[in-house]
């Protein structure tokens, strides 16, 4: 077994490059691999503002397009969920671009290394970290730091 990533755009003639794609794709197997998730399945959809503010109103009730979406299936009560090859179904990443060239702005650094960073915040998400309280936050920011610094990608 091995780990499974789809990776699509909506809509489909959103602009993505392959270093896109592969960012996204040593990310997830990055985050796999640090956290013993290398048997999982993973979706995650490239995006624009408009469809991801969408979905932030429909899903979380915040009426503004956002940078990452999160829908981990193993949150649930539910039993754990199987996919193709016994693998266990993480859930789903939503991703808008827009937000990514905006944000790699704003901080100053590439869109590369924040496709990447967004890519490795919801993966956290995925597998149950989360940042509502300050000691959550806190443990969030160095785990993400850590995976940040596997990939090579300091800030």
């Amino acid at each position: 077994m091995r780990m499974e990533i789809e990776i699509r755009q909506e809509p489909e003639e959103l602009a993505v490059s392959a270093e896109d794609m592969e960012a996204v794709r040593r990310a997830v197997l990055t985050v796999g691999r640090l956290y013993g998730a290398e048997n999982a399945e993973v979706s995650v959809t490239l995006t624009d503002d408009a469809h991801i503010h969408v979905l932030n109103r429909e899903y979380r009730h915040v009426d503004r397009p956002t940078d990452v979406l999160s829908f981990a299936l193993t949150e649930s009560e539910e039993p754990e969920i199987v996919g193709a090859e016994g693998n266990e179904v993480l859930g789903d990443l939503v991703i808008s671009l827009e937000r990514v060239q905006a944000q790699a702005e704003e901080y100053g650094h590439s869109p590369l290394r924040e496709l990447s960073f967004l890519t490795v915040h919801g993966m956290l998400h995925l597998l149950g970290y989360d940042h509502m309280e300050e000691a959550e936050r806190i443990e969030m920011e160095v785990e993400q730091r850590h995976v940040m610094e596997e990939l090579g990608i300091a800030r």
